[in-house]
């Protein structure tokens, strides 16, 4: 090889299609709790039925997290993101056809279980197309688009009802993911030797990662799983803050309208709504650059996450209790958005944890990490509701339950070691 040849930088193309995707996923996630009033009055249904919608998501996504992350091992990224975004995409835009609470859980239940795979299979592209030391940032960017997606989709939705029903909604924004799926796999290959616009140069960057290559068609490692430290303490972590996680993408609305009093018609609400996800975007980037940096200084890219980890959490929960203490709605939502801004500051270092410690089987790792979290979404869903019932509809009791909730993420973090290996 010319030692004189500059490397290309194909392999920037994969985090471009990465953010995108990340874009349309949490679009077509959250705009349902944004039409949620329409959707209850339409369908005749009541907060513990809606509820069960939120939940029927959570279950399926968890559910199928595993499989979704395995068959990306076995088949490779290409295959499987086509079809699975075509999948979910199918059921984006069956919802808008749903006629009562049957109808409208299937389809949740079906666009969770497409929807399983995205971030697993992401994680996968990236361990077979980036140096191990962009993993983090490309996580954190990938992440703050997500997350910004899922911000700006309240105020895309209300401009979107001012033209069509919520039911056409949900069509329009299927057509995002259809136009991903084809673009993608007509440009991707899982091997970057296999595509023309990666030179010798840029593929030596790729060395380390082409060990992911060799024998990604392996099983799950079942057994190794459940007895690596790392993955157990993953597990624990991200069931801890999925939990808190979407009562911001589900039950936020409520809460701002019956505590707070706020107008979800008006502008500043529909802002103030998507701030959780904002800052939770910047925490992403930031949390990437951070640990990288941190690394490069102490040569120990474990322990940067593992730092970052625990100041994240408790940051996040002592957040959620400022909240309680506070009487303006605005700086109440302040300090939410401020608490989402700490929760995602561990987010790259979690899946660049998956990454490393997986190696060929990312997917995999990846795959239960988010299956056992999304299992703390689903439960914190149902719980909310439930919560509200016992405690009287006290607020400030459910916030309790979740700041505890990230004091236990951050013990988690403490502990996580991402140098540990799944294949010693």
């Amino acid at each position: 090889m010319d030692s004189t040849l500059r490397p290309t930088r194909t392999r920037y193309g994969v985090i471009v299609f990465a953010v995108l995707l990340g874009i349309i996923h949490y679009i077509d996630r959250v705009c349902i709790s944004k039409s949620q009033g329409l959707i209850q009055k339409d369908l005749s249904l009541d907060e513990t039925q809606m509820g069960y919608v939120f939940a029927a998501f959570s279950l399926a996504y968890a559910l199928f997290e595993i499989p979704g992350g395995w068959l990306g091992d076995k088949w490779g990224p290409r295959r499987v993101l086509l079809r699975i975004v075509m999948f979910w995409s199918v059921f984006t835009a069956a919802t808008g056809y749903a006629w009562n609470l049957a109808s409208m859980i299937v389809c949740r239940f079906l666009f969770g279980a497409g929807e399983a795979g995205g971030f697993p299979n992401i994680a996968k592209m990236f361990s077979l197309w980036l140096p191990h030391g962009e993993h983090g940032v490309a996580q954190g960017i990938t992440w703050m688009a997500a997350r910004w997606g899922g911000a700006f989709t309240p105020l895309l939705v209300v401009w979107i009802l001012g033209f069509v029903s919520w039911r056409n909604t949900f069509v329009i924004f299927a057509m995002l993911g259809v136009a991903w799926a084809v673009a993608f796999y007509l440009w991707f290959r899982d091997n970057p030797k296999d595509h023309k616009g990666v030179n010798a140069a840029e593929l030596a960057l790729l060395a380390d990662a082409q060990k992911n290559m060799d024998g990604g068609h392996a099983s799950i490692p079942w057994k190794r799983l459940f007895t690596n430290k790392s993955v157990l303490l993953l597990w624990l972590y991200y069931f801890c803050i999925t939990y808190v996680w979407y009562f911001y993408i589900t039950w936020m609305p409520k809460y701002m309208e019956q505590e707070l009093k706020m107008d979800m018609k008006a502008p500043l609400s529909s802002v103030l709504n998507g701030l959780p996800l904002f800052l939770g975007g910047i925490g992403c980037i930031l949390g990437g650059f951070v640990a990288r940096r941190m690394a490069a200084k102490s040569g120990r890219l474990s322990r940067a996450r593992r730092q970052i980890g625990v100041v994240g959490m408790l940051g996040a929960g002592g957040m959620i209790v400022l909240a309680t203490t506070l009487n303006n709605p605005v700086y109440i939502m302040l300090a939410m958005g401020l608490s989402g801004f700490c929760n995602d500051l561990s987010m790259p270092g979690a899946w660049g944890a998956c990454m490393d410690v997986g190696g060929k089987l990312a997917g995999s790792v990846s795959g239960s990490m988010n299956m056992i979290g999304n299992i703390g979404g689903a439960v914190g869903i149902v719980a909310i509701p439930w919560l509200m019932n016992l405690t009287n509809r006290n607020w400030d009791q459910v916030m309790y339950v979740s700041a505890s909730f990230y004091l236990i993420a951050a013990l988690c973090w403490a502990f996580i070691d991402s140098d540990e290996r799944l294949e010693a």
